[in-house]
């Protein structure tokens, strides 16, 4: 395998569930760092399997179920994987009472609360009814651009925010991610942003500082959990906002 393609294949695989070969024995740290600047081109892969997906089903009044599809869809994309991030993160806050090391332990708790069901389901209502609303306002190009959005949140998470876990494989990414790379790739994340919807990105800036915000006053950092979290929610709020707006 192109060792020029490890990176994006390792970012693939770390926030999708979409198949790739199999190369564990070829990832190097530094590889890892670097997988950290195509997260954005994983967030246009999303897009744009979903963008097609609407495109194939069949034209219908029912747009409510052709948004409920693809909200499933995109779950079973992304496996899930920063929905439970979200839970995990909801759980920790209400359960946290505002100490460090509790809500740091709460969060590592693979159980999830009620809390965290509250925060999933919450979300995923959200995620459908704005969905919704753009299928009927034909304006699928703030689905496409959503994913990436969402994904390039977290380069300006690790580029802004301490990662407060000192082992595995997300503090290599964190800790080798390139700066420079990163900000040529979330500068282009905000261009992209801005050109679709200026009211929306701004809204999702404004949303990530008081998430980082909390992820600061609370955990002095953030966490793979809480990369997540900011994932969905970043996604939910640009979506909300483009039909709102």
């Amino acid at each position: 395998m192109l060792s020029f393609m490890t990176p994006f294949l390792l970012a693939l695989s770390l926030l999708t569930r979409i198949p790739v070969p199999d190369f564990k024995n070829e990832i190097q740290a530094q590889q890892i760092g670097r997988s950290t600047l195509f997260y954005p081109f994983v967030g246009l892969v999303i897009g744009t399997l979903l963008s097609l997906t609407v495109w194939i089903l069949p034209a219908t009044q029912h747009t409510l179920l052709i948004a409920s599809i693809i909200t499933v869809l995109w779950i079973m994309i992304t496996g899930g994987i920063h929905l439970d991030g979200l839970a995990d993160s909801a759980d920790a806050w209400l359960g946290g009472f505002g100490d460090h090391e509790r809500t740091q332990r709460i969060m590592k708790d693979p159980l999830v609360g009620a809390a965290g069901v509250i925060a999933i389901v919450a979300l995923v209502l959200l995620k459908v009814t704005a969905l919704d609303a753009l299928l009927q306002q034909q304006f699928l190009i703030a689905l496409l651009v959503s994913p990436i959005i969402g994904r390039g949140m977290i380069l300006l998470l690790f580029l802004t925010t301490p990662y407060i876990r000192k082992e595995g494989m997300a503090n290599d990414a964190t800790s080798l991610m390139p700066r420079n790379g990163a900000l040529i790739a979330l500068t282009l994340v905000f261009i992209l942003g801005f050109t679709v919807s200026i009211i929306a990105m701004l809204a999702t800036l404004i949303m990530f500082y008081l998430l980082r915000r909390l992820m600061m006053k609370r955990l002095h950092g953030c966490t793979g959990d809480t990369a997540g979290a900011t994932v969905e929610i970043i996604e939910m709020v640009w979506l909300a906002t483009v039909v709102l707006f």
